[in-house]
């Protein structure tokens, strides 16, 4: 099979990596981690000029009609980056969420806004009861005289402090599944900040009695499009996490390097280049796995879709979990410290293990696929 890019493929991947090298070194984005927002207005400006938030906007509707390749290399160097920025929250999976619900109204409302930087959308969805089946929703949706109630919780949205915009799934009184836009700040809905493992911004999401018009509905049955935007989203999150652990592995190889013990470096010694090559391995099981998840999440074959991607999350979790170890033990004492990336590219990892569900969860899902099979 054949994984080299277009020359249009590898300029995109070149610009991203030019701009998280030159606008989003650490130590910028250190100066974001400890600001009040936990995330730079800056930059997400400076992604729309680039047109990277139009990333996943089809042509017809001002984007650039970007694929899962293209997303997938954007991803790379965003994750290599440790971007605290919800691009991948709401350029990826709010959008791929408007584009498969939205009426032609809702879409020209929103997606010329969010390729602009001036809206930013994310997807209120997971529960606790999403551990079992991804599309289990608690939160409830009632119809009234002026259009629906919303009353439930999500327990950790990602980016929802940023969001102008969230898209919250609910369950109606028929018991079918839809998407609802809620504007922040609408009576009833509460967003308790919290932060996450790896230093991005989210929110425990309330909704005590929110009402949103007849017109806040995306679509009817929102379970397909739910899906879509899911598997979008965990193709994202693999790729971002692979840039990640090429980022993390190329940083530990650098400092054997130039580390010196008993007068020679300690990427000379036998015992430590075993660990670097078994490092190598698990990264290229990782680039594969996010080539398949990118390739996958756009079959039209649900059953093998979810079996690929839950594949492929399974795969990567462990391998993140291992590179960032080695990663953390190869530095020795300074490899926790926040002063060096490889701590913060750690925690990043292992958000990503536990992140749109477990390693168990989806090595589960697709034994069950397997067997359906």
């Amino acid at each position: 099979m054949d994984f080299s890019f277009s020359q249009e493929q590898q300029l995109l991947l070149d610009a991203t990596r030019r701009f998280v090298s030159e606008r989003y070194p650490f130590e910028y984005r250190q100066s974001v981690r400890a600001s009040t927002e936990g995330w730079s207005r800056q930059t997400w400006e400076q992604l729309a000029d680039l047109g990277l938030l139009a990333l996943a906007i089809p042509e017809g509707d001002g984007g650039m009609g970007g694929g899962p390749v293209e997303t997938m290399l954007v991803c790379n160097a965003t994750g290599a980056g440790l971007l605290l920025e919800p691009f991948m929250d709401s350029a990826i999976v709010a959008t791929r969420a408007i584009v498969e619900l939205a009426s032609p109204e809702q879409r020209q409302r929103w997606l010329p806004s969010m390729a602009a930087g001036k809206t930013i959308a994310v997807l209120a969805h997971d529960e606790p009861a999403n551990d079992a089946d991804a599309l289990d929703v608690q939160t409830r949706a009632r119809r009234h005289a002026n259009g629906w109630r919303l009353e439930g919780s999500k327990p950790l949205v990602y980016h929802a402090p940023a969001a102008d915009l969230l898209l919250v799934s609910a369950r109606g009184e028929d018991e079918i599944v839809g998407l609802f836009a809620v504007p922040a700040g609408s009576p009833g809905l509460r967003c308790l900040p919290r932060k996450t493992v790896d230093d991005q911004c989210a929110a425990e999401v309330r909704l005590d009695g929110v009402d949103v018009d007849a017109g806040a509905r995306l679509g009817g049955d929102a379970r397909g499009g739910l899906r879509n935007a899911l598997d979008a989203g965990l193709a994202a999150l693999c790729a971002e996490a692979f840039g990640a652990m090429d980022k993390v592995f190329a940083t530990t190889v650098e400092y054997c390097r130039s580390r010196t013990q008993f007068a020679a470096p300690i990427g000379s010694f036998q015992a430590l280049q075993h660990r670097m090559a078994d490092m190598l391995m698990r990264l290229e099981e990782a680039r594969s796995m996010s080539y398949l998840a990118a390739s996958a999440c756009v079959d039209p074959n649900p059953a093998s879709r979810r079996a690929a991607l839950s594949a492929a999350k399974a795969l990567m979790g462990q391998c993140a979990r291992y590179i960032g170890q080695q990663a953390v033990q190869l530095h020795g004492g300074m490899g926790m410290t926040d002063e060096l990336d490889v701590s913060h590219c750690f925690k990043r990892l292992l958000a990503f293990e536990l992140r749109g569900g477990t390693t168990d969860r989806h090595l589960r899902d697709y034994r069950v696929q397997m067997q359906a099979a």
